[in-house]
């Protein structure tokens, strides 16, 4: 038996409970882990209060980094006693230990700690697909302008110090001096303070007028209108999530008007159908963490049983970088 967190129904931070749950035999494709640490994202707020529903009761977690016990039949890649690191289903990663499908874990190279593997493989995969695979039908090249808004947050931390690896004039929003001051710290050309300029205004200043290549947007809601206002001719909406919200139905129209503009919801999962999709992102953020040039914001410590905290300040938007748990 191990300690897991569980809900029996959909709501706040306090429908999550501290439970005794089995970990179950390892079957064929599978392995079991002993987590060292987890990671705590957005997308599971959406799971706890049901916006993205999943049958009760209900395990919360899609990420985790630590020790491989006990390896099924025909799992080759991965060995016991491997580091390793995982971001994928199914839910339940906020437990001591689980027993998990081999195919999108993936090994975590010694430079990296348990604490930056559990904080960055969500963020950090989101972080590579948005930057590397959702591009413009015109491109994406070094000097050009994309907005990023939350960008103080675990992916937009990932993603600032990438862009500028990049080449990219990343232009950041957050909702505080500080968090804008962390963003430029973190690779950031310009950071946007929405709660006090209208971030409209100030991309089109920086920009001379033309705004925009792509907006990535993970608020939802409350900055899909303004995000749309941002965009170039041909340019693309990412969607990534709804922090604020979901976003409203809207005519397709509405693109027309704005400049023939492209939008796009896309989810990590849809990019990790494979082990070898996989491994192959995987791969490239490890370089980029390997190296130095990408540092992971670890900011938040909890233990399990102060779980209800963790995502009280998430929801508050409190946090700074990563929030991880240490069961």
């Amino acid at each position: 038996m191990v300690k897991a967190v569980q809900i029996q129904q959909f709501g706040g931070p306090e429908v999550m409970q501290i439970v005794d749950l089995p970990v179950g035999p390892v079957q064929a494709g599978q392995v079991r882990i002993r987590h060292h640490a987890v990671g705590v994202n957005y997308i599971d707020v959406y799971h706890r209060t049901g916006l993205y529903p999943n049958d009760l009761p209900l395990g919360l977690g899609m990420e985790a980094a630590g020790e491989v016990l006990e390896v099924g039949q025909g799992v080759e890649h991965l060995q016991v006693g491997d580091r390793v690191a995982y971001a994928s289903g199914p839910i339940g990663s906020y437990t001591q230990e689980r027993v998990m499908p081999a195919q999108n874990v993936c090994r975590l190279p010694k430079e990296i700690s348990y604490e930056s593997g559990a904080a960055m493989m969500l963020k950090g995969l989101t972080a590579q697909y948005l930057l590397k695979k959702c591009k413009p039908v015109e491109g994406l090249e070094p000097g050009d302008y994309v907005l990023f808004h939350a960008a103080a947050g675990g992916v937009g931390l990932i993603a600032c110090q990438w862009a500028k690896l990049l080449g990219l004039q990343f232009i950041a929003t957050a909702g505080s001096d500080e968090k804008c001051a962390l963003a430029l710290a973190n690779g950031a050309r310009y950071a946007i303070n929405y709660r006090k300029d209208n971030f409209v205004e100030r991309v089109r200043e920086i920009t001379g007028g033309k705004g925009v290549k792509v907006v990535y947007d993970s608020v939802g809601k409350d900055t899909w209108d303004g995000s749309l206002d941002c965009l170039q001719a041909f340019g693309l909406m990412v969607t990534f999530g709804n922090a604020s919200g979901p976003v409203p139905a809207f005519a397709p129209a509405l693109l027309a008007a704005k400049g023939s503009l492209y939008v796009t919801r896309q989810t990590l999962f849809a990019h990790t159908t494979s082990r070898e999709r996989t491994q192959a992102m995987a791969d490239d953020l490890f370089a980029v963490v390997a190296s130095g040039a990408v540092k992971i914001h670890v900011e938040q410590r909890f233990t399990l049983d102060d779980v209800q905290q963790a995502h009280r300040q998430l929801e508050a938007r409190q946090t700074i970088g990563s929030t991880i748990l240490l069961p």
